[in-house]
């Protein structure tokens, strides 16, 4: 796998990130992973509102403190995907979003860039504090689940989730 790495969205990156929001919309991906991605239109506020939400003095009472990382290919110095991880749960984290969601941008999947993602983020999940991540995935997301199952997630349960009217499984990894 090319060099790749795991940061803090950066105002380096604001036009990849906006490049990268239109391509979600444009292939109706659900943005899984992006943190404010969706309720931003400017890659300024969205670094901002990634910042305020790490912060668990400075996060919006309606969310929990997260870290919003992005996925960089050094190579091109191309933003390839998103990846969240949340500090602690909320009701509905708890049983339906887990620790950590992430997505690629449309046109880079199918190429291990989530596989890679979500291992590099396990450390950082234990600097936390975190012993054991809770993952989950639609039913019937094979990419994602395998991507959850190459890094030591083990399979609880499915459960239906009422609002989006969607199955989810749900996987842990416990980090070592």
């Amino acid at each position: 796998m090319k060099k790749l790495i795991l940061m803090r969205p950066t105002a380096e990156y604001a036009e990849q990130i906006m490049e990268c929001k239109r391509e979600y919309l444009a292939a109706n991906s659900s943005m899984d992973g992006c943190g404010p991605m969706r309720r931003t239109d400017d890659a300024m506020e969205y670094i901002e509102k990634c910042a305020l939400e790490e912060n668990p003095e400075t996060c919006p009472a309606t969310l929990v403190p997260a870290t919003q990382f992005m996925l960089v290919r050094k190579e091109d110095n191309k933003v390839l995907g998103f990846l969240q991880v949340r500090h602690c749960f909320n009701e509905y984290l708890s049983k339906f979003g887990g620790h950590i969601g992430y997505s690629v941008r449309p046109s880079e999947r199918r190429r291990g860039y989530a596989k890679e993602m979500l291992r590099m983020a396990l450390p950082f999940c234990r600097e936390i504090g975190l012993d054991k991540v809770l993952i989950t995935c639609i039913d019937g997301n094979i990419a994602s689940e395998k991507t959850v199952l190459a890094n030591g997630g083990v399979y609880e349960c499915t459960v239906h989730e009422p609002n989006e009217n969607k199955d989810m499984k749900r996987f842990w990894i416990t980090l070592q």
